[in-house]
Formats: structure tokens, sequence, C-alpha cells
């Protein structure tokens, strides 16, 4: 029975071994500062790593390998991600350009938007939340602050890229790119943000498309050597392209799951093999809500009524559990409010 628990969890990307990362101690907070993993080489897949932090982040790989985990776009999207046992989850900007402001992800989101965001989410929850921070909304001081407000917002960590402003979906055309030196300079200010603090720091480049596959190693590589935790190589085209970040790319390495997307979707245990650590799949979420909503819609138009979609539906109790009506209950009536 334990072996078939395992191999189920292993199948939906989540720890299998050691101390369950969705546990109460992380509940609690008492793993928000981990233990320094000793700063000695090891292998993932099949690559040496020089380094491995210790943040949470980096002690969710210590303990699992690889992971994959969803993206959330708001409070009740990270309250079910958190129920689903996931250990951590990602903050997607095209999410919350569709859902905020109701625009495509075109640099149209701002500093103040994405991290408001941020605040709410990672405030509802107790997993381990990665944030999109785009650009950085400017040149490496706007990057410094934007990292400073991502930490006190309560964010593990972000995605930080390498595209000119205003910035397009990493999926999307017209994509254009900075200078790799300057991307660095926007690299070490996060990294100066950070300091010692508990935050973990993706570089992306979408260099990919627009300079080819050596640029965007090389970018990655000097983005690690300048204080970045992992690597992100948007985009690739194919499984070859994938199976060559994952023998290039210092890890660990971010593949990013988009269906519909340019890059396939492969299984996670087939990723991992790659040579990736980090499997995201930012918008399945948003996906399957927007499809159920439009859904429900059509329900009520056509036939003013939802009945006979009860099966598409959170029943109104299980919703009311997600968000803690009963936590609230209680709280009222230790606090003697009616």
């Amino acid at each position: 029975m334990a072996e078939g628990r395992g191999q189920d969890r292993l199948k939906a990307g989540l720890p299998t071994r050691a101390k369950p990362v969705g546990s109460p101690a992380f509940r609690e907070g008492r793993m928000a500062r981990p233990l320094a993993i000793p700063r000695a080489a090891r292998r993932i897949g099949g690559r040496k790593e020089p380094v491995m932090g210790n943040t949470r982040i980096h002690r969710i790989l210590d303990e699992v390998g690889s992971i994959a985990f969803p993206g959330v776009y708001d409070t009740l999207s990270a309250k079910l991600v958190e129920r689903a046992g996931f250990p951590m989850a990602f903050i997607s900007g095209y999410c919350v350009a569709a859902t905020a402001i109701g625009e495509p992800d075109f640099g149209l989101l701002t500093q103040t938007e994405i991290v408001e965001r941020a605040r709410r989410i990672c405030g509802s929850v107790s997993i381990p939340i990665i944030v999109d921070a785009d650009t950085g909304y400017g040149n490496p001081l706007n990057v410094h602050r934007t990292v400073t407000e991502l930490i006190a917002a309560g964010a593990a960590g972000c995605f930080l890229e390498d595209q000119q402003w205003p910035k397009k979906c990493g999926h999307m055309r017209g994509k254009r790119v900075i200078e790799r030196d300057e991307y660095v300079r926007k690299i070490r200010a996060a990294a100066d943000a950070r300091a010692d603090r508990d935050f973990f720091i993706v570089a992306r480049t979408d260099a990919l498309a627009v300079l080819g596959m050596d640029e965007a190693v090389a970018r990655v590589t000097a983005a690690r050597e300048a204080g970045a935790d992992a690597s992100f190589v948007e985009a690739p085209l194919n499984e070859e392209q994938l199976a060559e970040i994952g023998r290039r790319a210092p890890g660990p390495s971010v593949a990013n799951m988009l269906e519909g997307g340019k890059t396939p979707i492969l299984p996670r245990e087939r990723l991992a093999a790659l040579g990736f650590q980090l499997i995201v799949y930012p918008l399945a979420a948003l996906f399957a809500a927007a499809k159920a909503i439009e859904a429900v819609y059509a329900k009520i138009r056509r036939d003013g009524t939802t009945l006979g979609a009860e099966a598409s539906l959170m029943p109104f109790g299980r919703l009311n559990d997600a968000i803690g009506v009963e936590a609230k209950y209680a709280l009222a009536e230790r606090l003697g409010v009616e």
C-alpha cells in the first residue's frame, strides 16, 4: 500500500520521500529558514552542480529531486493548490494580467499590481510562492526595489527575464531581448536586494527564439554566476532542444509546460531525466477555470438554469471548506461575535 501511494505521488509530481514539505512544519513556518545545505558539488539531472542554497525552494529540491507544480492567480486558486498537497506554487504574469486587468501579457501589468497580487496570495497560504516579476519593471535599480517589495509581500522567489520592455508572453511573437551585460546587472541587483534572505531567483532568458541556443545558455550561465539560483531557457520548440538545455544550462533548471504553447508537454519523469528539476504548469488552472466558467455561463444562457450541470460545479460546502468558513465561525465565537 505504501509503495502504491508513493507511485501515485510520484506521478502527480509530489514529494515521495523524506518529511513531506506540506507537513505542519511547513504550514507553521518552522521550516521557513532551513539549515544551509553544504556548498559542495552535487549532481542533478546528469550535470555537476556547484552550489545548492538554503532557501525553502532549495530545500524542496533537495528532498524530492524534481517537482511538478502549478500556477495560481488569486487567493482561491492558491488555497486549492495547497489543499491538493503541492509544496509550492507560481504566480504567473499572464494569469494576473488576464484576471486583474483583462489584458494580454504584453507588459501592461505594473510592479504595484503584481506585488499587491503576490501579497494577497502569499498571505493566504503557507506554502512558498514564486512570483513572475517580468523584467523587474525597469533598470537594475527598479529590479532591486521589485525584489525588496516581493520579499516584503511574502514571496519565496521570482522569475526575472531578459526581454526588452514592454515584454510579451514567452510563447508569443515579437519578443526582443536586452544585452547580456545589462541582464546580468539586473540579476546582480536582484541578488543584492535578496542578501541572505529566503528568496529564490530564477534567471529566465527569451534569447533562444531571438539569438539562438548558444546565447541563451551563455545568458543563464552568466546569470547563475551573478547570483541567480536557477536557469530558465524559455520556449524550446522540441524535445531535442529541451535535452540540449538540460545538458548545457546550469541547474537547477526550469521547464515551462504551457498547454498550446511552443514547447511540447512531457511527463515529469521524462523532463527530470532530461535534466529539469522545476517543472511548472503556469496556465493550466486558468485554462481549466475559463473553460468551466464559459460552459456554465452558456448553460445558464441557453437553459435558464444550472440544473443538470451539478457534476461540473464545486459543491457549496466544499468551497466553504476551501476558504475556511467553519474556522471563521469558530474565531467569531471565540471573540464573542455573533
